[in-house]
């Protein structure tokens, strides 16, 4: 079992790809088969995994989002990011992907991102990585 912790500077809102950091993570644990956990320690940004061979794709998701979650006046939260704590619930704070012959278990056009919500920020995440 291995435990890798990254930083990762953040634009105002957007997906950042990181599965080539979490594949290498996967290569250093030297694990043939197991899994790989993603998880991201804050309350405004998420991960997920989604297409990555078309950049459109995560501007659509942005826009998605922010019609699914637009900042509301009626927040009473004090900081003024609820809308970004709402579009982190939904998309959820960790995955697990199924590692196999030392690789990510990934579809052919998938890749995993971390999703900024309330940037620009300095952020972490963690990937662990287990036998199974």
């Amino acid at each position: 079992m291995s435990i890798f912790e990254h930083n990762i500077q953040t634009p105002h809102q957007g997906f950042l790809d990181i599965t080539s950091k979490v594949a290498e993570d996967v290569r250093k644990a030297d694990v043939d088969h197991g899994i790989a956990v993603i998880f991201v320690p804050h309350t405004t940004a998420a991960v997920t995994i989604n297409e990555n061979a078309d950049p459109d794709v995560t501007y659509d998701m942005t826009m998605a989002y922010d019609k699914a979650f637009p900042d509301n006046p009626r927040f009473r939260h004090m900081e003024g990011n609820s809308a970004a704590h709402c579009k982190s619930s939904a998309m959820g704070p960790s995955l697990t992907v199924i590692v196999e012959g030392g690789q990510l278990l990934l579809g052919t056009w998938q890749g995993i991102y971390f999703c900024e919500f309330d940037g620009p920020r300095n952020r972490r995440y963690m990937v662990k990585v287990m036998k199974g």
